[in-house]
Parts: C-alpha cells; structure tokens; sequence
C-alpha cells in the first residue's frame, strides 16, 4: 500500500443504518378572512378553518412521522375568555390523536344538542379551536428527543394579546451557537441550546419591542389610555420590523410560520428558498402550506391560482384580514433544495411530476447502454413507492429508443415485406413488470444480528416467474443513501428470480455529503458513496487524501465561517462518478447474489435539466448555499476522521 495504515485511526467502516429518509416538517396556516358566521351560512359549519385544517395537514401526512401540533387565535374575545387553543401528540398516529382529542371535547361540550353548533356566538366562546387564524405543523424531529415539547407549535405566554407568540416551522439552523449566544448576550438565560429555542425567542424579543415601540407611541404621541394603548399595539404591530431583526444572523433553510395572539399571522421564507412554501389567498382566506397540492384539494383550486412564497420574503396575514408580500431579507440565488423535488414532496404536484418523469427519461440511454440494447430480454421495474414516478419516465425514455430502432427494422424490410415481419416489429414493448412488493415493517423477537438481518432482507417480497436466466433487471430507486435495504433486502430478493444481470438505477445523483437545512444527514460515514470512496482511496495506497483533507478541514474551521471552503470535496476528487458507482455496487452486493450487479446514478447536469428552478445541490457536490452549511461538511469530516459521534452542528 505504500503507506502505514496503523498511523490512521480505525473508523472508515462505518456500520450500516437504515436506508429510510425522513421527510421534512410540513406547515399548514390558516386565516378566514370572514366572521365565523359566513361560514355557517355557507359553508353549513362554523368549523369551517377547522375541518380544511384536518384536510391539509392529512394531505401532508408524509411529512408527520414523529409527531403534530395544532394551535389556533379566536379574534376579539373578551377579557377572560380564552382565545388560544393548542394541541400537541407524539403518539403513533399524532394527527389522529389531536383531531380525536378536539372532536371527543366538541362533543362532550355539545352534549347532544347539536343545534349549539348553528349559533355562532356559542360555538365561539364555548368550543375550542373555534378560531379564525390557525397554525399547524407535521414535525420530523431532525434532533433530540421525541417528546411533547420538542413538539411544534411553540408558545410563548403573555397577559398582553400582542406579545403572545406561537411559532412552528420546517427547519433547522447551522449556526445555533452564534444565536444562543446572541440571546445570551440580550440578557436572556436560554434553558437548551436549540435552535427552536433561539428562533422562538429571538422574534419574542423583537416582537417585545415592537410592542413597547407602540406603546411610547401610543402614550407620548397620542395621550392614549393604558387599554386603548393596548389596541393601538394590536391594530400597528409591524411583523415585518420584528422579523428583519430576528432573521438577521439565522444561517440555514427555513419556512417559519407563526401567529401573535391578537391574530396577525405570518410565514417567512430563507433567502436562497431552499425549504418549500405556497400560498392561496381568496375573499374567504389566507392559506400557506408545504407543498401546492395540499391547497389545490383542499380548497379546489388550480394550480396556476396558488403561488410561492418569495425567497427572503414573508406573507404577511394583518389582524384585519390584509394580505401582503413583504421582503424581509435581501433574496439571494435561488438554491431550492432539489432533493424536494426527487424525494420529499409528494409527485401530484404537477410541476413536481414532471420533473420526476424528466428524471428518469434522462437516464435511459446509460440503463439500455448497460442493458447492451438488449430489448427482449431486459425486463424493467421500481422500487415502490416514491421511485414510481421515475420509473415512468424511464419508460418514456426507453420507448423512444425502441421506436428508433422500429423504423430502422422497417427501412430494413424495404419493400419487400409480409404482414407479419411488420407486426412483429410494430408490437414490440418494452417489458416492464412490478417485481418489487413492499410488506408491512416485519417485526422481529430476534435480538440476534444474524437473526435481525435475515428479517430485514424479507421486507421486501418479488413476483415469481416472470423474470427468466438470461434477463436482465432494472429496477429504478429514487436514491440511495446508506445502502442498507438494497444490501439486505431488494438486491437479494431480485437475485432470488434468478436474472442474468441486476441493473439499480437511482434517479438522484450520488448524496456524499450532509445535509443540514431540514432533514438530519449529518454524518459522512453513512452514504455509501463516501464509503466507496474511502475504500478506492485505500485500494490505491492513497491515505494521505484523507490525511491531508483532515488538516485542510480543521484550518479551515479555525476561519470565520464566511470564509471556509468545503475541505471534504478532496475525498472525492480523484475519481470519477462511474468508479465510485462501481464501488458501491461492489460494496452493497452480497456474497449469496450471483447476478451481475450494476449502479447508475443520475448525474448532476441531468438533475439540473430536469429541476431548472430547483438547483440547490449540496447533497451531491458539496456546494452549501449558506456558509454554516460548508462549515457543517468540515465538521462532519473532522468528526469521522476522528471517531467522533458529534453532531456537526
């Protein structure tokens, strides 16, 4: 090898984890813009906000593994009357539980009189969640435990409407040091350091200003009364001044949503967009949510009639029902996260679908190539559920190609020809098949590894007797991460048909570093595509790449985090995309497998051409549009070369 090994510590082999990514959190905010009583006279309920809240956040189920939260603002309630409503659940089905708790409680209070229902008053100052402006949220908890209070929406109390903030959001911050101690510094006493914790309170201590800003006002330039200076807070507080000042250092991908208690609302966006938010606004209301299609069924709306929320910009939802777009920090360049687009949200959304499709037409041509063009006998299929899509796609593609050589066939037979050669060349398909099944998650009384891993490899399950010796599989994946399923499971259970040659196929290109903006990938040793490389780099006596990446990478955390370069990307420089594909494929195929086993990626450009307003990519080049983000890929290297289970940020 060139080099002594014993000098480098022993952590390139890293353990394999789950292959499962998490979606992100999902956010749904709600403002009817009419009295409750136009609802009812319309609608037939005055729980109109409340069963569209029921609609969004079920349509946005994916996005809600490990817990949900809902809160809600009646507007103009009396002194004494309680007017914030909140419910929270970490149980197995989060939505279920809250929608349950809420109707279980309506129908005790209503008590087998459902005519209460018809009067508007009543159902206001008698039913929770009653409300005019909503907030909930769909959380995949990115770090810490899984607990009711790590559990958005949070609440911040006050005696004072204005000064009562909730605030929930799809994010996370890489620069949560800074901010704590920022508060800090504020003369705050943060009780963790979180950045929900920092985020909440960074906009109540703004939101404390503004109110006292308002209240001198209200006094020394209008001689108001003590109450009346109270509604002049609520009718002239200024959530765009609150959040330019709040937002000002946060580093990271972020949609914040939030209510004050005396019903403004709002929702603001990072500068570069790298966490998605749409938003519909009609005569009867004001809706954001994560992804477009959540408003389109909800509220029967075309796709054209729901828009983005701007980069750097907030939708603004005034206690008096005006709507605005207000820019809070100065856009940047647009770096949407692309891997929203592949994987996270969910493909009804139109532009979303037709992207997938582009993804996987884009890879035909490399599948048929290592397919050797072999029509007949390559039989064509995809990992449920999320890869369907671009299974489609590659059909597409795949057809085309078959088409060509079609008219080739009949320029062939010239004139000379019976109906038969025409026929047969005419009906030739493509042979696609859905060989993979995916069975409910097995459960296993095995505490053995042994015992654990030959369940894992059945969660999976095949079609027999539709694949023969002397085909080849391809089997198309949105992504590969890890590799923990198609080591175990998929490329056994494929194997156990019996083909010639087993082609996986991944729609997104090769993810080799982390992602810090609203998933929690933040550890190198886990992607199969950093391991390949490793392994290529001690293959070839090449140590000193790392060697020298590890110094590289702790000078440049010794620089202002403005300054750093990602270090990181040295591990991957000497070699090409398809060497380290073949290194994964290497890696991941089981010894028991007998077919030929093959990876293709899709490459970055082909990612680009198919997601053009989506072209936030640092999962797979390391290029982070923030400056905490390339600060998290060093620290994530330090942290593997060094052994070090920390988290990088």
């Amino acid at each position: 090898m060139g080099e002594d090994r014993e000098a480098l510590p022993l952590y390139f082999e890293s353990p394999l984890m789950s292959d499962a990514i998490h979606h992100e959190c999902g956010i749904a905010l709600l403002r009817l813009r009419k009295p409750l009583g136009h609802y009812l006279e319309k609608h037939g309920t005055a729980l109109y906000g409340l069963n569209k809240m029921v609609l969004m956040m079920e349509k946005q189920h994916n996005r809600g593994q490990d817990g949900a939260g809902l809160a809600g603002v009646k507007l103009d309630m009396a002194p004494g009357q309680r007017y914030i409503s909140r419910y929270r659940s970490v149980e197995a089905k989060p939505m279920q539980d809250i929608f349950h708790r809420i109707q279980t409680r309506i129908n005790t209070i209503v008590d087998g009189k459902p005519e209460r229902l018809k009067d508007v008053q009543w159902v206001k100052e008698n039913l929770a969640f009653a409300c005019e402006v909503y907030l909930g949220h769909l959380r995949y908890g990115t770090y810490g435990g899984n607990s009711i209070e790590a559990c958005h929406p949070f609440l911040r109390q006050s005696n004072w409407m204005s000064r009562n903030l909730i605030v929930a959001g799809n994010f996370n911050m890489t620069n949560v040091k800074e901010l704590v101690d920022e508060l800090i510094s504020l003369g705050q006493h943060p009780k963790e350091r979180a950045d929900t914790v920092t985020v909440m309170e960074k906009i109540g201590h703004f939101l404390d200003k503004e109110n006292e800003r308002l209240h001198k006002e209200a006094k020394e330039v209008f001689g108001l009364t003590k109450p009346e200076r109270s509604v002049h807070q609520m009718n002239n507080l200024q959530l765009p001044r609150v959040l330019r000042k709040a937002a000002a250092p946060w580093d990271g991908g972020y949609a914040m949503g939030g209510m004050v208690g005396q019903g403004d609302a709002f929702l603001l966006r990072d500068p570069h967009g790298i966490r998605p938010a749409y938003y519909y606004v009609d005569d009867e209301v004001a809706v954001v949510a994560s992804e477009r299609p959540v408003i389109q069924t909800a509220f029967g709306v075309a796709f054209e009639d729901v828009h983005e929320v701007p980069p750097g910009h907030m939708i603004w939802i005034r206690r008096n029902g005006d709507v605005s777009i207000e820019k809070v920090i100065e856009p940047k360049e647009r770096l949407a996260c692309s891997f929203e687009r592949i994987y996270f949200s969910r493909g009804n959304d139109g532009a979303i679908y037709q992207e997938r499709l582009e993804l996987g037409r884009r890879l035909a041509d490399r599948v048929l190539d290592a397919a050797d063009r072999n029509f007949d006998d390559t039989v064509f299929s995809f990992i449920p559920n999320t890869a369907e899509i671009s299974f489609y796609g590659l059909l597409k593609g795949v057809e085309d190609a078959l088409n060509e050589r079609k008219i080739e066939q009949v320029k062939a037979l010239g004139s000379n020809y019976n109906s038969e050669d025409l026929r047969h060349i005419l009906t030739r398909r493509p042979r696609l098949e859905k060989i993979a099944w995916k069975d409910v998650k097995l459960r296993t009384f095995i505490t053995e590894d042994a015992g654990r891993e030959d369940m894992v490899s059945h969660v999976y399950d095949s079609t027999y007797h539709v694949v023969t010796p002397k085909d080849t599989v391809v089997a198309v994946d949105d992504s590969i991460v890890r590799g923990t399923t198609l080591k175990q499971s998929i490329l056994k259970m494929l194997d156990r048909l019996g083909p010639k040659r087993i082609i996986i196929v991944s729609s997104a290109p090769q993810i080799r570093y982390p992602d810090c903006y609203g998933i929690d990938m933040a550890k190198l040793g886990d992607f199969a595509a950093f391991r390949a490389a490793v392994s290529l780099l001690e293959e070839r006596g090449m140590w000193h790449v790392l060697t020298d990446a590890l110094a590289a990478a702790k000078a440049e955390l010794e620089k202002p985090m403005e300054e750093q370069v990602n270090a990181a990307k040295a591990v991957y420089a000497p070699f090409t995309a398809e060497e380290i594909s073949d290194r994964i494929a290497q890696m991941l195929t089981p010894s028991s497998v007998k077919a030929e086993v093959k990876v293709i990626y899709q490459t970055i450009e082909d990612l680009h051409a198919s997601c053009p307003e989506n072209l936030g990519d640092w999962y797979f080049t390391g290029n982070y549009p923030t400056p905490g983000g390339t600060r998290v890929a060093n620290r994530a290297f330090v942290n593997y070369m060094e052994g070090s289970s920390a988290r990088a940020y």
